[in-house]
């Protein structure tokens, strides 16, 4: 029988798992990149509308938490809030702390879905997620088996469509090396049965 995770163990998966991702967030938009999932969307609507991506991500995520909880229980649904909180508070802070002089977009492509996907990963093996999709694509690999990283694959290519609403297509194409990094991270690394946490 596979050991819970104790309550530290959880509050530094979500503060850690959270603050990477918010590093690929950083990475991302000061390349001018976005990424595929409910944060390609907020990336969308940050480039579109000027509002801050923390608070466009948050207010994204806001509907998914009743689908969440029914789906995947409280306990999910509440780290998950968590997750999301922590990102959106870190993605507005983490520019006052870090300045990038010189960064390569297909470098900085790479390292934020290598980032992203580690962040995820530790998020996902603490029973939590940051919302979304990622939450409809939980519950599809828990429910049915299939893999979590190929079905956020396919919803990340046609984000990344609409990306081109808001970006040119090379920053586009750049943002797909990312999401595939990513998603291979994911893919790779979180297989049913192989890990269990609690």
């Amino acid at each position: 029988m596979p050991q819970p995770h104790s309550l530290l163990e959880d509050l530094q998966a979500l503060l850690i798992g959270s603050l990477f991702v918010a590093l690929s967030v950083l990475l991302l938009r000061q390349s001018g990149l976005l990424t595929g999932g409910t944060a390609g969307l907020a990336f969308i609507g940050h480039y579109l509308s000027g509002q801050a991506f923390g608070l466009v991500f948050f207010l994204l995520n806001l509907p998914f938490y009743l689908f969440a909880w029914r789906a995947l229980g409280w306990v999910f649904t509440l780290k998950t809030f968590a997750a999301v909180s922590l990102l959106s508070l870190y993605s507005e802070w983490l520019p006052h702390l870090i300045h990038i002089d010189r960064l390569q977009p297909a470098f900085a492509a790479i390292l934020a879905g290598l980032l992203a996907g580690a962040g995820l990963l530790m998020l996902v093996r603490h029973r939590s997620s940051l919302g979304g999709l990622g939450v409809l694509a939980i519950w599809l690999q828990e429910r049915y088996g299939w893999r979590a990283g190929k079905l956020q694959m396919g919803a990340d290519a046609l984000i990344l469509l609409l990306a081109l609403l808001a970006i040119d297509l090379r920053s586009v194409a750049l943002s797909v090396l990312g999401a595939a990094a990513m998603n291979a991270v994911i893919a790779i690394n979180h297989k049913p049965g192989r890990y269990i946490g609690i």
